[in-house]
């Protein structure tokens, strides 16, 4: 993988961790009130796990060089903004439910191909 492949990866993993981090600070203090009248905190809970963990895993392809595929790192960073990113949306009220409702499974399914597509190396 080009040296930009990697340094991608990098970015997206430092961008989704940071925000996770804040994210899940926001929620356990700023929308604590929010979030418990709707009954949202393991949601939003799940949300920032899910988004950490894949931040960490687009931090361990960058340091795979080229032996990942840059789509297994593209796959996972699209599917944890979708998932996570629909999750916060819902537990706050934002946006149509129409839209972040499907959104939210669509999400995991890119992740999914994320990991899929990382052990199968190609």
């Amino acid at each position: 993988m080009p040296s930009s492949d990697a340094d991608w990866l990098r970015k997206a993993a430092a961008f989704l961790g940071a925000s996770g981090v804040t994210l899940g600070a926001i929620g356990a203090h700023a929308f604590k009130e929010t979030l418990t009248k709707r009954g949202a905190q393991a949601n939003w809970q799940t949300a920032t796990v899910y988004q950490l963990f894949h931040a960490t895993a687009l931090l361990a392809l960058a340091a795979q060089g080229d032996a990942v595929p840059l789509l297994a790192g593209k796959l996972m960073a699209a599917g944890t903004t979708m998932f996570s990113g629909s999750i916060y949306c819902l537990c706050l009220g934002i946006g149509p439910k129409a839209v972040m409702g499907p959104t939210t499974p669509l999400g995991g399914l890119f992740m999914i191909g994320g990991w899929v597509v990382a052990g199968l190396g190609k």
